[in-house]
């Protein structure tokens, strides 16, 4: 332990769709275009928000959930970057005390505890004037060991009625108001799946909707302000990583990872594990044509293949491809939208689109979520990821379902919370593949990184006899 300056700011909100999004967007990008090396956190396990932060301060984002790694972890992951940035940004999901029980354990406010953040906290003010003063001041005594710093208005109809909120939070409260934003015609940034929709659908006009977004926050938020609070943030002692797993000298694995327009949601922290158990990895795709090397290993993580479906299906080479390799006993671990790239069938928009058939399976989607919020899970079927009788801990967030009748079916997990495939199962196991709605963080469960590559090399060396 040692203590250390780290200039940090949570950004929070009374709700979600409160505006902490988008103020956290303009921010980042604002504060970036200033010169300063600014990281990105995101408090849960959203993939779009996380993504969507990273591509506004220029480095990938982390994402910080007390659920699905032990708070430590929590820790060393933020305080790893003391030092190498100039400031981090942190923000929270949906209200700020919103947790899972009375005592409102894994809120965002919880965490600013943890991580000892300054608070901003953006208001919608929607219809409401001078009870924003009330809720604000009760926001206060609510958890008196808040370091709230100040607030920003957001959804402001006009000068008359930033004139009152500014005047009635101030002088009720003592906490300064830091910028007022009107009522965007406009949202620049689309909503879907309960929340942003994916950067990677808003390609071409990326740049134009970060400057949107950095134009507004500098006509309307004292820039100067917000940075002084993350710089007045107290002294830490910050934890050192007890990571004991980097592995240097042993002959690497090759485990390949499909990222592109239709599979991204992946952590960081994932891939950095997986790299210090062995392996070294390489970037697919399963929309183009290019070749892909030998590879000891595979993983498929989630995202929206339903939206590239038709891209997915005609790309016949690299179905059959990856249907050679599953049946030559490559290991894949698959998440979500990889679970339905290896079914036989998509069923959208009234479509059929036929998959790489690995699982006989056929998955529809709708437009409610159909699994949505955290997992606990215990390993119930041999697999080379996961120990049996194992608990792990994860999250779902699908719109996906089989259509399949499922009796017929071994799942090799059994949910205490969550939904998964089908009433609480989750986990289908064909040959060295495991592929299943629960998304994972190897800071919460350390032991996916060193079984995977441990299954890679395994494949490796019967490979190459």
């Amino acid at each position: 332990m040692e203590e250390i300056s780290y200039p940090r700011v949570l950004i929070a909100g009374l709700k979600g769709g409160s505006g902490k999004t988008l103020i956290s967007l303009g921010l980042g990008r604002v504060l970036t275009e200033l010169g300063l090396k600014v990281k990105g956190f995101k408090k849960g396990p959203d993939y779009i928000d996380a993504k969507w932060l990273g591509l506004a301060v220029g480095q990938e984002a982390s994402n910080l959930d007390p659920f699905l790694f032990p708070k430590v972890k929590v820790k060393e992951l933020f305080f790893s970057f003391a030092g190498k940035v100039d400031l981090a940004l942190v923000e929270g999901n949906r209200g700020i005390f919103d947790g899972k029980d009375l005592q409102g354990s894994l809120s965002s406010a919880e965490l600013a505890r943890l991580l000892g953040l300054p608070v901003i906290l953006v208001l919608d003010c929607t219809k409401i004037t001078r009870t924003m003063a009330a809720i604000v001041q009760g926001i206060k005594a609510f958890e008196p060991d808040l370091d709230l710093k100040g607030v920003i208005l957001n959804k402001t109809s006009g000068p008359r009625h930033r004139g009152i909120l500014t005047q009635t939070i101030e002088h009720y409260t003592g906490l300064p108001v830091l910028g007022a934003l009107p009522r965007l015609r406009k949202n620049p940034i689309p909503e879907r799946h309960m929340g942003l929709v994916p950067a990677q659908e808003h390609v071409a006009s990326l740049d134009q909707v970060f400057a949107q977004l950095a134009q507004v926050c500098r006509d309307n938020l004292n820039i100067e302000q917000v940075i002084q609070i993350a710089r007045s943030s107290s002294k830490v002692l910050a934890p050192r990583s007890t990571d004991k797993n980097l592995t240097t000298s042993e002959l690497k694995v090759t485990i390949g990872v499909v990222k592109d327009a239709a599979f991204w949601f992946y952590y960081q922290e994932n891939l950095h594990a997986l790299e210090r158990a062995g392996a070294k990895l390489v970037f697919l795709s399963l929309l183009d044509d290019i070749p892909w090397p030998e590879i000891d290993g595979l993983y498929l993580g989630g995202g929206f293949p339903e939206t590239m479906a038709e891209e997915l299906e005609t790309n016949m080479a690299k179905k059959a491809l990856i249907k050679t390799l599953v049946e030559d006993g490559l290991p894949v671990y698959a998440e979500c939208g990889g679970l339905m790239f290896l079914s036989q069938s998509i069923c959208f928009q009234g479509r059929e689109y036929e998959m790489s058939g690995i699982f006989p399976i056929k998955i529809g989607v709708q437009t409610k979520p159909k699994g949505h919020g955290y997992v606990e899970a215990r390993v119930v079927q041999d697999n080379p990821f996961w120990p049996k009788g194992m608990q792990i801990e994860g999250h779902e967030f699908h719109y996906s379902y089989f259509i399949t009748e499922l009796k017929n079916f071994e799942f090799a997990l059994d949910l205490s919370r969550g939904t998964g495939v089908h009433q609480g199962r989750d986990g289908l196991v064909y040959k060295n593949v495991f592929a299943c709605y629960t998304h994972i963080h190897a800071l919460g469960n350390p032991i996916w990184a060193k079984n995977f590559v441990l299954a890679a090399k395994r494949y490796k060396k019967f490979r190459v006899g």
